[in-house]
């Protein structure tokens, strides 16, 4: 008789994010300010514990909450790995809510998914015993994910695009809720243009040495002794990876919203962007990709709406802003587009901040 595949490990902690997801709208909205606080918490705690990160944590932050993947570009020692473990570290996130890898051309499919279970292989079933690994975390970062080969990307794309993998040939679901990745490089070949263009949003990480010489030494020494006397200040308690899932399905209630008075039906955009600010989006986006060959998919764009008014509504409470077309800076796909944009988003923007 074939063995039954067990199920993933299940403890009161996962009945409780499990049942976020039911949550109505009006219990979502009697404590939705609350969960914004703790958030907002979170984030300006978290950056006391680095040197010109800030801008980092908060787009980790926006982009954990409307569970869209970012990625974290810059080279060795510029704190990539250190912020996602402390910011892991200050959501109070389990260790088997979390998973790490980093990957390599040379890495297989069970390092991340998980090694085939003999049993079942016996039996004829291709079963991955997948505990402990990505399937099961809601947490992932993968470091040097473009040094991966194409079995790993094809299985990332699946991942990332309709959160599943395959057991015997059946999907499966993935507890993933926040996707972090991180690279030295942006490569520019071919084959890696479709798993690129899932990462809306790419934030270099950059050397703060030059501006902030004291400042790294003195933090960097505090860090050692922290690390040393395996102490860990960030890890306050402010909010919690249930507060990320409650901001999360709020907001896309919010998003799913009808209003059959208006032309377009979205009550969302009615209420939240508003038409100027919606303008100015469409025109810097022509302006990005006429004036200098930006490439913005059509998915894209609606990812970046969702983005923009997740930050709204973390840092102003919910209406974008001009301000909040700021997420534009980080479009780019190359070294080259990530410095331009860097450059040129705050000056098209300049007029109306």
């Amino acid at each position: 008789m074939a063995q039954t595949h067990p199920a993933p490990l299940h403890t009161a902690a996962t009945d409780d994010l499990e049942a976020i997801d039911q949550l109505t709208p009006k219990q979502l909205a009697d404590e939705i300010d609350q969960v914004r606080d703790r958030i907002n918490r979170m984030r300006i705690s978290l950056g006391r514990f680095f040197v010109a990160k800030q801008e980092l944590i908060d787009l980790m932050t926006v982009a954990a909450i409307a569970q869209e993947p970012l990625l974290i570009v810059g080279p060795p020692g510029t704190a990539k790995s250190d912020l996602v473990l402390k910011f892991k570290d200050a959501l109070g996130i389990a260790d088997e809510d979390y998973f790490e890898y980093m990957l390599t051309r040379f890495s297989e499919p069970s390092e991340i998914l998980g090694p085939i279970d003999i049993n079942e292989l016996r039996e004829g079933r291709y079963i991955r015993r997948e505990q402990g690994k990505l399937p099961t975390a809601r947490l992932v970062f993968l470091d040097e994910i473009f040094k991966s080969n194409s079995a790993i990307l094809n299985i990332l794309l699946t991942i990332i695009n309709e959160r599943k993998f395959y057991q015997d040939g059946a999907p499966r679901p993935v507890r993933l809720k926040v996707l972090l990745a991180a690279t030295n490089e942006v490569p520019e070949q071919g084959e890696l243009a479709a798993l690129k263009d899932r990462f809306v949003l790419k934030a270099e990480s950059r050397s703060v040495q030059e501006d902030h010489f004291a400042d790294l030494i003195d933090f960097g020494l505090r860090s050692e002794v922290y690390k040393g006397l395996n102490k860990k200040p960030w890890a306050e308690g402010h909010c919690s990876l249930a507060d990320l899932l409650k901001a999360h399905r709020h907001l896309i209630q919010q998003f799913g919203r009808r209003d059959d008075r208006l032309e377009s039906g979205s009550a969302d955009r009615a209420l939240f962007f508003p038409d100027e600010v919606f303008r100015e989006f469409q025109r810097l986006v022509r302006t990005l990709v006429r004036e200098d060959r930006i490439f913005i998919s059509d998915r894209k764009l609606v990812k970046l709406y969702k983005l923009f008014r997740v930050r709204s509504w973390l840092l102003s409470g919910g209406v974008v802003s001009m301000d909040d077309l700021r997420l534009l800076a980080y479009l780019g796909e190359t070294h080259q587009e990530m410095e331009l944009l860097r450059e040129k988003i705050p000056i098209l923007l300049g007029d109306q901040l």
